[in-house]
């Protein structure tokens, strides 16, 4: 069984060309302080801060990751980047991920490029970044960390946990007859009261899909895309129906 007690750590990205510490130092935003091993925010909150060289495989994955196209500035900076600031702090829940989401916030402000996100291989531009912490609603958040992934017979998403919720999984071929699973997120993300195991999504026509709790992939034990809370399936009604 998943174990939903396991913390959460977001593990955040960002590439840039900072010529030296005090390069970067000098360009932090108002309240924000970086000491060798730590970005600390205004509130004192201490995130875990580990530059580390370029590679060459970083700039291209940067680039493949996006879920928006960065801008043509902030690409050759990533290209060209000398740093990579790795930063990684609690996470679990709607306030963690947003303060994590300033933390890189401060980075990009400070020169960064943009931002790639451990917890669900998505990359955002510096600008959409700085827009997303700034209007720090569920619906922001969830655009930020949650990823789509596409496979042959299945959808499903990866990054939930970052928010401290099941990740979602439901039949490909419910999509392609008009349900948006951006939709369920958004939904799931926003709601004021969790969604448990058994829950009716529906809309104007009725009830359309039912939740049944499952334990994560297994594969991914250990890294940062591990969802410890498990996920939820979402199964029509059509078919429950079916099979009654």
């Amino acid at each position: 069984m998943n174990d939903p007690t396991s913390p959460i750590t977001i593990a955040l990205r960002i590439p840039a060309r900072w010529s030296s510490p005090r390069d970067l130092i000098q360009r932090l935003p108002e309240g924000y302080r970086v000491t060798p091993e730590t970005l600390i925010l205004p509130d004192e909150t201490q995130v875990e801060f580990a530059p580390m060289p370029a590679d060459d495989q970083f700039a291209q994955i940067f680039r493949s990751s996006c879920r928006e196209p960065a801008t043509e500035e902030e690409l050759e900076v990533v290209a060209g980047y000398t740093v990579n600031a790795i930063l990684s702090g609690a996470g679990g829940s709607l306030q963690s991920a947003h303060r994590m989401m300033r933390a890189g916030a401060a980075l990009v402000r400070a020169g960064g490029a943009g931002v790639f996100i451990d917890n669900c291989a998505l990359a955002h531009g510096g600008g959409n970044w700085l827009a997303m912490t700034d209007d720090g609603s569920s619906d922001a958040l969830s655009f930020a960390y949650v990823n789509i992934v596409r496979g042959k017979t299945e959808v499903w998403t990866m990054g939930m946990h970052v928010l401290g919720l099941r990740d979602l999984v439901m039949k490909r071929q419910d999509i392609e007859k008009g349900f948006d699973i951006v939709d369920v997120i958004r939904y799931v993300a926003g709601s004021e009261k969790p969604v448990g195991h058994g829950h009716l999504l529906a809309d104007l026509s009725g009830p359309r899909f039912q939740t049944f709790a499952q334990d994560s992939d297994p594969s991914l034990a250990g890294s940062p895309m591990h969802n410890p809370f498990g996920r939820f399936k979402l199964v029509s009604m059509r078919d429950i129906a079916e099979t009654n």
